[in-house]
């Protein structure tokens, strides 16, 4: 699937929840809403939608929340979303806390991928951002994750003033695992704004300083925009995701598909088109795949987050409302 700045669409991020058991200062404080139950989409309808998606060329699939795992279902919904045909890959994004609990049945689905956001490596800056006291829990995610063969990731926000001093700390995960450690720059969505972050050539100059003989590395290693650098003695990579200050838009290759089932062809804006109404209606798949398919084209063509918001086109929405 091609748009109209000539960008291969074949990347779907999928939001199967909006609830999570971590409450991230920057993500989902105590007070957002939940969606009813009854406007998520089933598992049923997801697949439904994804295999119009798969029609259109779309063949990558990350699952997202929320937190994916707190949802009753999602292992089985991720095996069958495997079995889909055209599906080349399907990847997960999960804040870890479940995910030693879980790893037996990963094992045995293996999806082609685990992300893990891990901010912190203290017990105390844990707990003050997401105002829950499991750090043992992911770091046992985390050696499980590796431990499985899966290929892993961890994803880390850097907070001027929060954790920003624990930066070669989360670099030396790459070190010590083969994993890589991803810095995303915060985005202004939501409680984000009230945050302020690192731009990837910040952080770049830091670890030059400390480790200079670092290589850039030109493999894909992922479906998204990352950057990567590997370093002597480094079992992984660092890879930089940088939405604002290295804008990516014209690689743009994702859609993403709410909880609630909205198809969302860019973060920054709130427009879409209501899967979910088509499906619940009993519109023909042939119709429901035109209207993505058209959608598609219409991509926007870049993000507008370094300008002020114009009234009714910013989502105005919270990251964990939308799909991480």
């Amino acid at each position: 699937m091609v748009d109209h700045y000539n960008r291969t669409i074949d990347y779907m991020r999928i939001s199967v929840t909006d609830r999570c058991n971590l409450r991230c200062q920057y993500c989902m404080p105590e007070d957002i809403p939940s969606i009813p139950h009854e406007e998520i989409l089933s598992f049923e309808e997801i697949l439904h939608i994804c295999r119009l998606a798969a029609d259109l060329g779309i063949q990558k699939f990350k699952i997202t929340g929320g937190e994916p795992f707190v949802r009753k279902g999602c292992l089985d919904f991720i095996s069958e979303l495997k079995k889909v045909p055209g599906v080349s890959q399907v990847t997960v994004t999960t804040n870890g806390v479940l995910l030693a609990e879980y790893m037996p049945q990963l094992r045995e689905i293996h999806p082609d991928g685990i992300n893990i956001s891990l901010d912190t490596l203290r017990a105390d800056t844990f707990h003050h951002i997401t105002q829950r006291p499991y750090l043992p829990q992911v770091m046992e995610g985390i050696l499980a994750c590796v431990e499985s063969g899966i290929k892993t990731k961890i994803n880390s926000v850097l907070l001027r003033g929060v954790n920003d001093h624990e930066f070669f700390d989360l670099v030396n995960l790459a070190k010590e695992y083969p994993v890589d450690v991803r810095f995303i720059e915060i985005m202004p969505i939501g409680s984000g704004q009230q945050y302020e972050g690192y731009s990837r050539q910040e952080l770049i100059t830091l670890l030059e300083e400390r480790y200079p003989n670092g290589v850039r590395v030109s493999e894909i290693r992922g479906n998204g925009p990352a950057d990567y650098i590997h370093f002597p003695d480094f079992k992984g990579c660092i890879g930089f995701i940088d939405a604002i200050h290295g804008k990516f838009c014209n690689s743009c290759n994702r859609v993403r598909l709410t909880a609630d089932g909205i198809l969302k062809l860019c973060l920054y804006y709130q427009n879409g088109i209501d899967l979910k109404h088509m499906v619940r209606t009993g519109e023909p798949d042939d119709q429901i795949r035109k209207a993505m398919e058209q959608a598609i084209l219409k991509k926007p063509a870049e993000h507008q987050f370094h300008m002020d918001a114009r009234e009714g086109a910013k989502e105005m929405r919270r990251m964990s409302q939308i799909g991480g």
